[in-house]
Order: structure tokens, then sequence, then C-alpha cells
């Protein structure tokens, strides 16, 4: 069994073409469940995930990552895999976790990500994090491991002391505790579809400052509201 899951928050417009992706899989649907957990959405998010999601409730903790902790606390796989609302999963998505945690050392595996939007200045930004991400995990000095892409051993994930509950980095910086419980390992045939919107509504530039302020003052900040993405 692989627990999936995903963090809401006013998603009516997108929720459903990630559950629809998610729902087909190679791997028979006995094999993993779906698991919402929602920010107080007051759109037809939840609505729309009960359709396809086993499991549907509002967060009780902070920020995105204690979305993703509370998620984890009720998954009844002993591998949990985490994305976003607005991202489209591969249809081995799930066949190639399991395949990567076949070997026991495996604590935690991610991997790239690819721009749903068309346009150039997509690709390239996409190209940029997908090479910053090869560069931290073959010097092994830092894993980019980011939330909407990444799975782990439930078990070390809660030793580990689980996501921190701040603003942003949190989907980074859980990766250098879990390295102390076993292998990281970076897959890139595990390639989500990952949303720009956000990038574009804001501007790239704006956008990638605001995260890198936020992640350099300890994942807390006074000075933005976070653009990225809101959860209670």
């Amino acid at each position: 069994m692989i627990s999936v899951i995903i963090p809401t928050f006013n998603e009516e417009e997108n929720i459903a073409q990630c559950l629809v992706s998610l729902s087909h899989q190679t791997v028979p649907r006995s094999e993993y469940e779906i698991i919402v957990v929602d920010g107080g959405s007051k759109d037809a998010t939840c609505e729309i995930a009960k359709k396809y999601a086993d499991s549907v409730f509002t967060q009780t903790s902070k920020k995105v990552g204690g979305a993703r902790n509370d998620g984890v606390m009720v998954a009844r796989g002993e591998i949990v895999a985490t994305t976003d609302a607005d991202c489209i999963l591969p249809p081995d998505w799930i066949s190639l976790i399991k395949k990567d945690f076949e070997n026991p050392s495996v604590v935690q595996c991610y991997g790239p990500v690819y721009p749903i939007e068309e346009g150039l200045g997509n690709q390239f930004s996409i190209l940029l994090a997908n090479t910053f991400s090869r560069i931290g995990y073959y010097s092994r000095t830092f894993y980019y491991t980011l939330g909407c892409n990444t799975a782990f051993r439930k078990d070390a994930f809660i030793r580990a002391g689980m996501y921190r509950c701040i603003d942003a980095g949190d989907d980074l910086e859980i990766a250098m505790r879990l390295k102390d419980e076993g292998k990281i390992l970076f897959d890139g045939r595990l390639r989500v579809g990952f949303s720009m919107r956000r990038y574009q509504q804001f501007g790239t530039m704006s956008s990638l400052y605001e995260w890198v302020y936020i992640v350099a003052h300890g994942g807390e900040s006074g000075k933005y509201a976070y653009s990225q993405k809101k959860y209670k």
C-alpha cells in the first residue's frame, strides 16, 4: 500500500485533472490510497476531491507542511508519496515509486518536473530547477525534494521529525534529516507535470527571490506573504 497525500486550498479548477491522473495508474487502484487534506477551501475543491479520493478532510496543523503531516498520520501505507493539487502525475508514477523502495536502504525518493503550461520561459525556468536539483543530488550537498514529487518511508519520516510547519522550504529541509535515516534517491524517471501559473501571475524572478528570502530566514517570513501557495 502506498498513500498519496495532496494538500489543497481553493483548487476547484485544477484538482480534478490531478486526481484523474492519479486514478489512471499502471498499478491496481487497490494498491494505493489517495488522501486530500484541505486548508479550508471556499470553493468546490472538497466536493470534487470526494469523487476520486479515499479520504478528504480539513487540516488541523498549520501551513502546507502541517497539512502533509496530518495526511501522514492517517495514512495506511508504509510508503507515503506527496504531490500538489495543480500537478499531473504520469501513469507509471506509483509503479516507479514502488520499484525505488524495493531497495530497503532507500528512505526517500524524488524526481524532476516539467511545465504543464507552454512557453520557452517556462521550459527554461524548469530546466534551471531540474539542473539545480541534479547538482545538489550528485554533489551530495543538498536534496531538492519538492513536495510535488517525493515519497518516503512513513516510519523513517516520523522518526526524522516530520515536516516543519513553515512558510517555505519545508519540503527541502526534511531531506536533510531523512538522510540520517537512510539513502535519499533521485529518480529521473519520476517526471511530474508542474503548473507555472503562480510564477506567471507574480513573475518568475520575483517569486524565486521571495522563496529564497524566506528559506534563507529559516522558512518564516514577516516581509513576504509568500504568494506561491496559501494554506491556513
